[in-house]
């Protein structure tokens, strides 16, 4: 089962973001990943309010980068500079000198990138309960995962994938449900791995959760 944020830490998340750092450093920080991260921050300021810092630190962050490379700059080209006088008044080559450099014998890996936001069902330990929202008609909801805020960072490939969320928690899943939706309690997690095929036979991929992405 996954770890759950302790009542200091939830304290101590919303301070770090509202003092500008980002949520890759809270992410490393507390050892959660960056979703569960972003649905605390959601859950707890609200998401225009996150919007808003999240913009903040952003442009925070490209100032300081910004600064940073304009003093490496300076610093390399006062470094080279020195060098070049150096060299200059150590060494003297005739006119006719040449310097032959022997080729670099570079391997480039061109091997596409395998998706690592992901973990295969076959790996993940799931609570023994979830939770699954459905319409009226008890039909299974379906979102495209460029729908969750969280994952747009992904591939515009893995975004237009279709996913179905699950819920560890009855309180969480009653926030995300509108009026013409309705809860349905799945009593055993497994059902999920026996079904795989027949979820990826109807173009299901992906199921999501609040801190991991599933692939079937």
């Amino acid at each position: 089962m996954a770890k759950r944020i302790s009542e200091n830490e939830k304290t101590e998340i919303i301070d770090d973001f509202t003092k500008n750092k980002t949520l890759e450093e809270i992410s490393e920080k507390f050892n959660f990943t960056k979703v569960t991260i972003i649905r605390h921050l959601k859950r707890s300021l609200g998401e225009d309010k996150f919007n808003e810092l999240n913009k903040l630190t952003k442009k925070f962050k490209e100032s300081r980068q910004h600064q940073d490379l304009d003093y490496a700059n300076t610093s390399h080209n006062n470094n080279l500079e020195r060098i070049s006088d150096d060299l200059k008044s150590d060494y003297s080559f005739p006119e006719s000198t040449f310097l032959e450099i022997a080729p670099l014998n570079l391997e480039i890996d061109n091997k596409p990138q395998q998706d690592l936001s992901s973990v295969s069902i076959k790996e993940v330990d799931l609570p023994k309960v979830v939770y699954m929202i459905v319409d009226k008609q008890i039909e299974l909801k379906t979102k495209l995962l460029k729908e969750y805020v969280e994952w747009n960072f992904l591939s515009e490939k893995d975004l237009s994938r279709n996913t179905i969320e699950i819920f560890y928690d009855l309180k969480t899943a009653k926030r995300s449900t509108k009026k013409e939706q309705k809860i349905i309690k799945v009593p055993n997690s497994d059902v999920f791995k026996i079904t795989a095929p027949i979820l990826l036979s109807r173009g299901i991929s992906r199921i999501v959760s609040s801190d991991v992405l599933i692939a079937l």
